[in-house]
């Protein structure tokens, strides 16, 4: 869970000053307030009920202002949610974590410029941007608590691609699972479509993205066919 709307960013004074001499000074500012930090830390608890249940809170209280702040903020959401198993972790370390060992996350939330790198990392966990589901996600409206959403492959249209049958469906059908369980509160169904997803890998069928030496690899429409397959038995 990347905050996207505050942060480093988007914090001001940001500008580059001629010094003379040959000389510049580059500025940005990362700037957070109460309220953006509690707002995607609740985002996340919310998100975390609907999955496994566990959140990592990942800054740089060690050294920044804002991840005092952050911290404190996040800890201070974590109360509210017992039933959620909480972690602090430094950004960095992070980073470090998701390459040594990646099980052992589930939902991890985020600053803007730390969420930006952090997700790069874990993308490419997968192999291929084929694999990869997205979701932006708003607020709770007050009156029907329900969030705007936007669900998609990171990949976005790979116009590229399109129509030699050769992309991935994984991470659209991953997006939809997304929408299911977050949009929809259709859990069970979107474990059904990760599970069925999960299996079709497991099975060993590759599109061309995610080949393996001495493998055939398959088109969308059969990937997609074999995905479809397991989620209706």
């Amino acid at each position: 869970m990347r905050e996207l709307t505050g942060g480093v960013y988007f914090g001001e004074p940001k500008e580059i000053t001629d010094l003379g001499n040959g000389q510049k000074r580059a500025v940005d500012t990362q700037v957070y307030e109460t309220y953006e930090i509690d707002r995607i830390v609740r985002v996340a608890m919310d998100l975390a009920r609907t999955r496994k249940k566990k959140v990592h809170s990942a800054d740089k209280k060690n050294v920044m202002k804002s991840g005092v702040l952050w911290d404190e903020v996040a800890q201070a959401v974590a109360k509210d949610y017992a039933d959620i198993e909480f972690h602090h972790i430094l950004a960095d370390n992070a980073a470090m974590q998701l390459v040594r060992n990646p099980k052992q996350f589930d939902v991890m939330v985020t600053d803007n410029l730390f969420g930006d790198i952090l997700s790069d990392a874990a993308a490419m966990l997968t192999g291929s941007l084929g694999m990869l589901p997205s979701a932006s996600l708003g607020a709770p409206d007050p009156v029907t608590g329900k969030r705007k959403a936007l669900y998609e492959p990171v990949h976005g249209s790979a116009p590229d691609i399109a129509g030699k049958g050769i992309a991935n469906p994984i991470a659209m059908l991953a997006s939809f699972a997304m929408a299911l369980r977050y949009s929809f509160n259709m859990v069970t169904l979107a474990d059904r479509l990760e599970a069925a997803i999960s299996d079709v890998l497991g099975e060993g069928l590759r599109t061309g993205d995610i080949g393996e030496q001495n493998r055939k690899t398959v088109g969308t429409e059969e990937m997609g066919a074999a995905i479809l397959r397991k989620l209706q038995r």
